[in-house]
């Protein structure tokens, strides 16, 4: 057999692994392409859906209400009527009753939990300047431990009258929400924790404190610009 049979493989080997290469590199761009597809037609069905969810745990958080309306947070920290359409924004919602009477204002929070952040919302009730509602908007904690959040009763009702109450000048919350241990709580400012589960229900202890600290008394001291339901007011 000569040299050139023996080394005749070698061309068609490497036509065969450009051929390969070839067939790879066009499934992966159809495989690219397809996913971009489908997040592009799918991306505004998926944020409808996480608005009727928002709008319905507003409900759930500011009892008594049968309307809403949108605000948003100016850059000089005023609360004007919003669409809700950018998701950028601080946002919060507003409650009103049959009469159109304000009856709370509803409020995002987020913040690290034990496997990820978590992402909540509760209702103020300017008049008695409380908490008065809690809804887990997203969270990834541990399924029958850190989930209680949702779920224990004896936890949710730590945010049925949880006070925020302000200074004398209306710009600071006098007692920051505190987590305290289970069994322990013995003020009305603070959250009482979950045996099980106590880095979760620490973790919105926390976030609660947080967030009202700073929103908190910018609300109570604009109550004036939420008396009015917005138009178009969601039902």
């Amino acid at each position: 057999m000569s040299e050139s049979n023996i080394l005749s493989p070698g061309p068609q080997t490497n036509d065969g692994s450009k051929k390969m290469l070839i067939a790879m590199v066009g499934i992966g761009v159809v495989c690219a392409l397809l996913i971009v597809f489908s997040y592009e037609g799918t991306f505004g069905r998926i944020e409808k859906l996480k608005a009727e969810a928002l709008e319905q745990a507003v409900f759930k958080v500011l009892p008594g209400i049968t309307k809403t309306g949108i605000f948003e947070l100016t850059p000089d920290g005023k609360f004007i009527p919003s669409d809700g359409k950018d998701r950028t924004k601080t946002l919060v919602y507003a409650g009103y009753d049959d009469q159109n009477s304000l009856k709370g204002i509803a409020i995002e929070a987020s913040g690290q939990g034990y496997a990820d952040i978590l992402k909540v919302l509760y209702g103020y009730d300017p008049a008695t300047q409380t908490i008065v509602g809690f809804y887990v908007l997203e969270s990834k904690e541990t399924p029958g431990l850190g989930d209680k959040i949702e779920k224990d009763e004896n936890f949710l009702a730590n945010f049925n009258g949880l006070s925020v109450a302000l200074s004398e000048d209306f710009t600071t919350v006098i007692n920051k929400v505190v987590p305290v241990k289970f069994g322990t709580k013995i003020n009305p400012w603070e959250v009482e924790g979950i045996t099980g589960a106590t880095i979760s229900s620490r973790a919105i202890g926390n976030i609660i404190g947080e967030s009202t600290e700073t929103i908190i008394p910018m609300i109570y001291q604009q109550q004036e610009s939420f008396k009015s339901v917005p138009k178009p007011a969601t039902k």
